[in-house]
């Protein structure tokens, strides 16, 4: 119980009806109704029984081997740590499978793995709000395969957390997964909060699709969907020197096409730079699939598809939708293509 927290937890609790308090935490108390929620609680009686699992005591997930060196448990080889480095949009960290910006960054001293240092610092094991069990940390992207997060429903082949339980089969990305509430978002004023009602779909305010577990503001009528949420507010593009920035809604200068796919910006949705009118659509920065990760392959109907790399001199035609391939490519019988749905059409 002591990570969650909802809509009602920020509101008061009248003394005269029940509450659950934490038994370490003296100010922590959750409405009844919030804490027998069913993605809170999962049905099981603890009363009598002493607690035994204690995720706050668990192993960090990395020790130091020397000032700048250290072993990650999820990777065989010592990490070094680095920063002020170029931006490279084909650089991706392991983890969340974003591109490194300028943030600091655990790189290995062997290979190509790469660590966002904010990554490098996700527990084992968490309780989240989403889901009544602990989630355990997990390393997905062994070269094959992917997961589907239950939070923003995208496919990740980066790192998950995962439940223990079989018959659960609930998964987390990375970046869902480090939402905590209350939740401070850069484009809004207020804190944000999960919806009480996970299940229930509504408009998001910035991509204009209904969706479920939803984050609220409680001072206004702002909604918005963990997709929206977990994309980088900020973002750099190799054509622009500043960093461009998430907007939605909002006028685009007098430039109205991507500078990337040269195609009319028509989405509400897309990153801009407030310097230099520079304008992208989200797909166009980060691809169709931003948390599939090239180099990996993943099974479609017995096929073997392959993710590569965008290369810098081609921008190769899909030959599903017949578009240029934007950041990512996906290969199938030796045909190319711009996305996994797309992959997922070709026979």
């Amino acid at each position: 119980m002591e990570s969650f927290l909802v809509e009602c937890v920020v509101k008061s609790i009248d003394g005269d009806y029940g509450a659950y308090t934490c038994n370490k935490c003296g100010d922590y108390a959750v409405h009844s109704r919030c804490a027998l929620g069913k993605h809170v609680w999962d049905g099981e009686e603890l009363e009598g029984i002493p607690e035994k699992d204690d995720i706050t005591q668990d192993a960090p997930p990395f020790c130091k081997i020397s000032t700048k060196m250290i072993h990650y448990f999820l990777h065989d080889h010592h990490l070094r740590f680095e920063e002020n480095i170029l931006y490279d949009e084909n650089k991706l960290c392991e983890a969340c499978v974003m591109p490194v910006f300028e943030e600091k960054l655990y790189s290995c001293t062997e290979c190509d793995f790469i660590l966002h240092e904010t990554c490098l610092k996700a527990r084992r094991r968490i309780q989240h709000a989403l889901h009544p069990h602990l989630l355990i940390l997990k390393a997905i992207n062994n070269g094959s395969g992917d997961f589907w997060c239950n939070a923003c429903w995208r496919n990740c082949s980066g790192f998950g957390y995962q439940c223990p339980k079989e018959e659960c089969g609930f998964r987390l990305d990375v970046r869902c997964a480090s939402i905590s509430e209350p939740f401070d978002y850069q484009g809004h004023e207020h804190p944000l909060f999960l919806s009480l009602d996970q299940e229930k779909l509504e408009l998001c305010e910035v991509c204009k699709d209904r969706r479920d577990k939803l984050l609220n503001c409680i001072n206004c009528d702002f909604v918005m969907c963990m997709g929206c949420a977990t994309l980088p507010y900020k973002a750099r593009y190799k054509n622009d020197k500043h960093f461009l920035t998430l907007t939605w809604g909002e006028e685009r200068c007098e430039k109205y096409w991507c500078e990337e796919c040269e195609e009319i910006v028509e989405t509400l949705l897309f990153y801009w730079c407030n310097d230099c009118c520079t304008i992208l659509h989200t797909a166009c920065l980060f691809s169709e699939d931003p948390y599939m990760k090239h180099g990996q392959c993943f099974i479609v109907d017995r096929d073997e598809v392959k993710i590569l790399a965008k290369s810098n001199t081609s921008r190769p035609i899909c030959h599903y939708c017949k578009k240029h391939c934007q950041v990512k490519i996906f290969t199938k019988h030796n045909r190319t293509l711009c996305s996994r749905m797309c992959a997922f059409r070709t026979y």
